[in-house]
């Protein structure tokens, strides 16, 4: 069922629009800012996590373009279009680059068939549940846009601290990453309580009581989604420690709460 045949649902907070007004964005409703507010209010710091986060990708899409030779993106939870996007990044390293664009929410795909687009390259949308990965891998959209014997980055920016151990979590990115040649690349971040239990605690309550069924994990946890394959260094960490360049504060780590790796299969 396409984006355009089915409305969002306002009644009820969306996370995708919660992580929009955390970037700052004004692609929200009132129901996603007393949800997001709430949590502001155990958790201060989470536009601090959002930008972090955000920030993760803009090195590790780069990184993969310009270092790895990577040239073609299977980006699943796109969330709501911040510039810059995705394809953005890669095809200013590399013109020709092509990216698929995943996401389940209407609001989401309706801006993101409107403003992201390219002048150079390829980009394409499917309107898919993570859950359901036959219906990404099977997509025409996917076949027509990617060459799947050519490695693949398949990129997963805060998205799977919404799908719980009990939806099989981890057996999805491994279903995902059997259908990629090797080569291919994940890239990767999520959720943790390592850092501040009290705070993340409260904003997974929070979440919950909107049926969005967060689950955040552990170092060990996230990491065994890399199983099998070689991480690029430095590893498993917070976002802001991923080739940054920079050292940041140790404090940081409590206000992200985060870890972010990128692996190579």
């Amino acid at each position: 069922m396409g984006a355009d045949s089915r409305e969002a649902d306002v009644t009820r907070a969306a996370a995708a629009r919660m992580y929009d007004y955390f970037l700052g964005g004004k692609d929200n409703y009132a129901v996603d800012r007393d949800a997001a507010a709430e949590v502001e209010k155990h958790y201060p710091a989470v536009g601090v996590m959002a930008r972090s986060n955000r920030d993760f990708m803009h090195r590790s899409v780069r990184w993969l373009a310009a270092e790895a030779g990577i040239d073609q993106f299977l980006d699943i939870g796109t969330g709501i279009p911040t510039e810059p996007n995705l394809h953005q990044i890669a095809q200013d390293v590399l013109p020709a680059a092509r990216v698929v664009y995943v996401d389940n929410d209407p609001i989401v795909m309706a801006y993101a068939r409107a403003l992201l687009t390219s002048q150079q390259g390829r980009t394409a949308y499917i309107d898919a549940d993570v859950r359901r990965v036959r219906d990404i891998l099977d997509a025409p959209q996917l076949r027509e846009t990617l060459d799947l014997s050519r490695p693949v980055a398949l990129t997963m920016i805060a998205l799977m601290h919404f799908v719980p151990d009990t939806a099989g979590a981890h057996g999805l990115v491994t279903e995902l990453l059997a259908a990629l040649p090797r080569g291919s690349y994940l890239a990767m971040s999520q959720a943790t309580a390592d850092f501040d239990p009290v705070a993340i605690g409260e904003a997974v309550r929070i979440y919950a009581q909107r049926g969005l069924t967060p689950q955040v994990r552990s170092h060990a946890e996230f990491s065994r989604f890399f199983a099998g394959l070689d991480l690029v260094e430095p590893g498993v960490v917070p976002p802001h420690r991923w080739r940054a360049g920079i050292e940041p504060p140790d404090s940081l780590d409590a206000e992200v709460n985060f870890y972010a790796a990128v692996a190579r299969k």
